[in-house]
């Protein structure tokens, strides 16, 4: 994107950003919501801690080139011109959707001390960007530090120290162990020490990512690129998924598994390139196995290129990778495509609040990893296994799911707002969670 491009960019989401926080502060809520206890204040943080982000966009070579990226409020470009749900959505654009579509919550208040939650509107993944790709590598225990020094000395002091921060709430779309490196950490290893900071314990940080022991932080789902702005581009969605038909058996979206190391990758495109010359006859599948290629990020603002094959197969694998979680989980349950996890960090651990735990069983397939790599499980002895009428329940639980894990679009139709997204259940869950903290802390 040209420079003048992003600056008009920039200049136009300042104005649309300053015209909703006035109406949000000037009339404290939707009449015909009710706020009990759903009460959000919004912190005005200076330009520095989020609006200047973006027009660092094309700061970090080593990262990315964000700038295209940051089209309709952060959904990125329409996938086409004529496309009213599907978008070029980056997952590193979730602080800058989030933050848009706060502004259009229905329980904001002007006043904080009548809050239940304190919104922070801080990027903080993309703050993180110069301690991770940029000048300051080697002052990345210093992350943050500016934030708390302004919101505990600079701006209304009272508003943190009234619950010293355990009201508080932000969004960092950047795993969780990419804010967790050791304070005073020597060597220095890859992150910044957000997440280990005494000052933020206190903190609830929403992440696409946890840890196996998170204190401070909560997973939420990845954004997509679907993006429905009405009810009626959703149904016409969840119909066509309904609809598909379900041609391969299993399907894998994405790279690496070239190495020699044995590693879950590496078995399912072998099984999947030795399955591939097997027949499928007897099966109900034209093919048994598919593998999309994902390599080198190519798949990752291109949707077509793998939305297609996962809405005709039944299952689509999602290995960990360099981190446990995969954006493509969400992108198959928006196809109706049934989740293989082959660990439970990779989401039954993770996304409690949007996919609850004890319905795992309902929608998805568990296969440990140890055993497809060590010993010797076919992935297809396995799925093949399932009855034909198990995986038609399970599609339907995955297509009750899908409202649950997909982004709709800021500004969208009453009909569509009456299904929770994730932003709601993030919310509602964000909510419980502080109010849980609060008694906690008043009981000592």
């Amino acid at each position: 994107m040209p420079p003048i491009m992003t600056t008009n960019f920039i200049t136009l989401f300042v104005f649309v950003f300053f015209l909703f926080i006035f109406s949000a502060n000037s009339q404290d809520s939707d009449l015909e919501t009710d706020c009990t206890n759903k009460w959000i204040h919004i912190r005005h943080l200076p330009p520095q801690f989020n609006l200047d982000l973006l027009s660092n966009c094309s700061e970090y070579p080593l990262f990315d080139n964000f700038c295209p990226y940051l089209a309709n409020h952060g959904l990125g470009q329409k996938t086409h011109n004529k496309s009213h749900s599907w978008y070029r959505t980056d997952p590193s654009m979730l602080e800058l959707i989030f933050h848009r579509r706060m502004l259009e919550y229905p329980c904001l208040t002007s006043d904080p001390s009548q809050a239940n939650a304190i919104y922070v509107p801080y990027y903080g993944g993309l703050d993180s960007l110069k301690y991770l790709y940029g000048p300051e590598v080697n002052s990345s225990f210093q992350h943050g530090l500016d934030l708390y020094d302004f919101l505990v000395h600079v701006d209304s002091p009272n508003i943190w120290s009234r619950n010293y921060g355990h009201d508080h709430f932000m969004v960092m779309t950047r795993p969780a162990w990419d804010f967790s490196q050791p304070l005073f950490n020597d060597p220095l290893v890859f992150g910044t020490s957000f997440l280990e900071l005494p000052e933020f314990y206190n903190v609830t940080a929403l992440t696409i990512e946890g840890r196996a022991y998170p204190w401070q932080e909560q997973a939420i789902p990845y954004p997509t690129s679907f993006h429905p702005p009405n009810l009626a581009f959703f149904e016409s969605w969840v119909n066509r998924v309904r609809r598909s038909r379900r041609t391969t058996l299993m399907l894998f979206a994405g790279g690496g598994g070239i190495s020699a190391n044995p590693n879950v990758r590496r078995s399912i495109r072998l099984e999947c390139e030795n399955v591939t010359s097997m027949s499928a006859n007897g099966t109900g599948y034209e093919k048994l196995c598919e593998f999309v290629d994902c390599s080198n990020g190519i798949c990752e603002h291109d949707p077509i290129r793998f939305m297609k094959p996962m809405l005709q197969a039944s299952f689509c694998l999602q290995p960990p990778g360099d981190t446990p979680t995969r954006r493509s989980t969400f992108d198959g349950i928006l196809a109706g495509c049934i989740p293989v996890i082959f660990e439970d960090l990779s989401a039954k651990k993770q996304y409690g609040w949007h996919l609850p735990e004890e319905k795992y069983e309902e929608f998805s397939v568990s296969i440990p990893k140890e055993d497809v790599v060590f010993k010797g499980l076919k992935i297809l002895d396995v799925l093949t296994s399932i009855p034909r009428a198990q995986v038609r329940r399970m599609r339907e639980k995955v297509l009750e799911m899908m409202p649950r894990v997909m982004y709709r679009k800021h500004g969208s139709s009453l009909g569509l707002r009456s299904k929770k997204d994730a932003f709601d259940i993030a919310i509602e869950g964000t909510l419980e969670r502080i109010k849980s903290r609060l008694q906690e802390v008043a009981a000592q």
